[in-house]
């Protein structure tokens, strides 16, 4: 969640730069930085960005495994051996 008391301008996050990651690094919460009065930019320190990108993956995944657990559920199921068969001939693969 942002937090709408971390606005700034960019021409005040170029300017004190350093205060500015010191503080993505120790509070690891995102910065919105705005051109113009208008939200244009988040900026967030590497780690948190890369915890984000990997909680995200983690849902992505969950996400995809309940949906073919619903697809089993409903009998949409192909027997492996027709799968393998089909992958052979779409991308011309022999036995």
């Amino acid at each position: 969640m942002l937090d709408t008391r971390e606005i700034h301008s960019l021409t005040d996050f170029l300017r004190n730069h350093k205060k500015h990651v010191a503080r993505l690094k120790k509070t690891q919460a995102p910065e919105v930085l705005t051109v113009n009065g208008k939200a244009e930019v988040v900026v967030q320190d590497a780690a948190s960005y890369q915890l984000m990108q990997d909680r995200l993956h983690h849902m992505e995944t969950l996400a995809a495994i309940q949906e073919g657990m619903a697809s089993a559920g409903r009998g949409e199921l192909k027997p492996a051996a027709q799968v393998l068969n089909e992958m052979r001939i779409k991308y011309g693969l022999s036995r």
